[in-house]
């Protein structure tokens, strides 16, 4: 009954949030702003994780392909695959629903129990539509330009460990990471981005809008966001992967 109560509280949220804003122009600066808070603060994060994903990969491919008879092409090939199709989309996703959603949950709490929240319902303004919306529509349009630094990234990570350790020659990683590409593995990736970038901000959200108490259920909510969050990744990342790939 939990369970339910949570996803009728999510849903009728959400129906509050997406509905048209008092002033456009509040919503272009406020999801401009959130795009540089959300989005552009993370770069340095997602650039050390994804450089080093993409080196772990290619080094463990190389490492355990033994056998005479697999090209050595495969250690790019695999190192590919495995960046676009699972480790950008979902890895980051679970990165940035700790780092970003902690901090969603934890402002929008922090308005909540501050009294700010009530204050802006007052004032004649639709509450979670003005704080809550600027940040998912900020989520999902930057967030399909840091999977794809991250994949980039990733790749070229893995390239300098395989190169400079002496496991792949560079022909045979660039030949496998070009092998058999298809648009639609990055359609796929796309997909899984965008939405995980509503659950990254979306879930955190709900989580902060009904904290009550002070600032010790702050905390506790924001805990509470980031497990949920990366729940719902996880589930919908299976989800989508039926879907879209099997």
């Amino acid at each position: 009954m939990k369970l339910l109560e949570h996803i009728g509280r999510f849903t009728l949220l959400m129906l509050n949030t997406f509905k048209a804003p008092e002033s456009w122009r509040a919503l272009r600066q406020n999801t401009v702003n959130e795009m540089y808070n959300l989005g552009i603060k993370s770069l340095g994060i997602i650039a050390i994780i994804s450089a080093f994903m993409g080196a772990v990969i290619t080094i463990q491919t190389a490492t355990n392909l033994e056998s005479g008879f697999i090209p050595a092409s495969t250690v790019g090939f695999a190192a590919r695959q495995s960046v676009v199709l699972e480790f950008s989309p979902t890895i980051i996703a679970l990165i940035l629903v700790g780092k970003v959603g902690s901090n969603i949950s934890s402002e929008i709490g922090t308005m909540r129990v501050t009294d700010q929240i009530d204050a802006i319902e007052i004032m004649g303004i639709n509450s979670a539509n003005y704080v809550i919306l600027p940040k998912i529509i900020a989520a999902i349009l930057i967030n399909p330009f840091l999977i794809t630094l991250s994949m980039g990234i990733s790749v070229g990570g893995g390239y300098i460990a395989g190169v400079y350790s002496g496991l792949v020659s560079p022909s045979d990683f660039v030949y496998g990471a070009k092998m058999n590409f298809k648009m639609y593995f990055y359609f796929y990736a796309m997909v899984k981005t965008v939405v995980f970038a509503f659950i990254i901000t979306a879930v955190p959200a709900y989580y902060g809008y009904f904290t009550k108490g002070g600032s010790v259920n702050v905390g506790k909510a924001s805990t509470e966001a980031v497990v949920a969050g990366s729940v719902v990744i996880l589930l919908l990342n299976y989800i989508l992967t039926q879907l879209l790939l099997i």
